[in-house]
C-alpha cells in the first residue's frame, strides 16, 4: 500500500478502484488539472501515489456538497501545493462535515476492491470496532459503510494496536467530543440564540445570524480538529 513517504504504486485502474471512481473520472480530473500527474515509470506506465489518491478523494466529496468543477478548481488553487495525503484528508473530513452523516451500502466484494487488500474476519471485526462499518439489517451479507473512514480504517488495519484498545480509544472519543458538542451548544444558547430572540425584530441581526448559522459548523470543527492537533502533539511531545 502507497502512504505518502513512498513512491507511487497504482497504476490508474487501482486508483479508481481504491477510490470507487471510474478510469474515465480520474482522466478527466488530471485533464483539468485537478490532479497532478503520475509519476512515470517503465514502459511509460503512470504510478499514482497516496496523495493522488487523498485528493481525488476530496474532489469527489467536494462534489457531493454539490459544488461545480470550476469552484472545486478555485477551491483546490488556495490550497498549499505541498499539502500530504494526511492533510488532504483532514481537508475532506472538514468539508463532509458540512453535510448531514451519510452511509452507503457494499458488499464484501465491493469494500476488498475499495480497500485495495482482500480483508479477514478479523479485519472486518476491527473496521466495525473502529465505527466504519457495521453489517446491514436485515443481514443479507451487505454491510453499511462510512466512506470518509474507510480509507483511514484500511491504514490503521496494519497497525499493532489491539482490538480491546481500539474499543477503548474510540469510547474516549466519543465521550470527549459529546461532551465538547453539549457545552458548545450550550454556549451558543446562552450568548449567542438567546440574545438573538430578544432583538429578531431587527432585519440586519436576523441577516447575520442566518450566516453564522449556514457557517457555524466547519468554523467549529476546523477549530476542535486544530486544538485537538496542538493537544495530541504536545502530549506525544511531553510523553517520548
Amino acid at each position: 500500500m502507497a502512504t505518502g513517504t513512498e513512491d507511487p504504486t497504482l497504476t490508474v485502474d487501482e486508483l479508481a478502484a481504491r477510490a470507487g471512481v471510474t478510469v474515465r473520472t480520474v482522466r478527466f480530473y488530471s485533464t483539468r488539472g485537478l490532479l497532478p500527474p503520475p509519476v512515470i515509470g517503465p514502459r511509460r506506465v503512470g504510478h499514482y501515489g497516496h496523495e493522488h489518491l487523498s485528493r481525488l478523494a476530496l474532489i469527489e466529496e467536494l462534489q457531493h456538497q454539490g459544488m461545480t468543477l470550476a469552484a472545486i478548481e478555485r477551491y483546490l488553487e488556495q490550497l498549499p501545493p505541498d499539502l500530504s495525503a494526511h492533510d488532504l484528508a483532514i481537508h475532506r473530513a472538514l468539508v463532509a462535515s458540512w453535510a448531514p452523516d451519510s452511509a452507503e451500502d457494499a458488499t464484501r466484494a465491493e469494500l476488498e476492491r475499495r480497500a485495495g487488500r482482500a480483508l479477514t474476519e478479523q479485519d472486518m471485526a476491527r473496521l466495525a470496532a473502529m465505527g466504519v462499518l457495521e453489517r446491514a439489517e436485515p443481514t443479507d451479507g451487505s454491510y453499511r459503510v462510512a466512506p470518509g473512514l474507510l480509507r483511514l480504517g484500511v491504514e490503521l488495519l496494519d497497525v499493532p494496536i489491539a482490538h480491546e484498545t481500539i474499543l477503548a480509544a474510540r469510547t474516549v472519543l466519543l465521550e470527549h467530543s459529546r461532551s465538547a458538542a453539549q457545552e458548545l451548544t450550550r454556549l451558543f444558547r446562552d450568548e449567542v440564540w438567546n440574545p438573538y430572540r430578544e432583538r429578531e425584530s431587527d432585519p440586519e441581526h436576523v441577516a447575520a445570524m442566518k450566516s453564522l448559522s449556514a457557517h457555524m459548523q466547519p468554523m467549529v470543527l476546523q477549530a476542535l480538529v486544530t486544538a485537538f492537533q496542538r493537544s495530541l502533539k504536545e502530549e506525544l511531545r511531553g510523553g517520548v
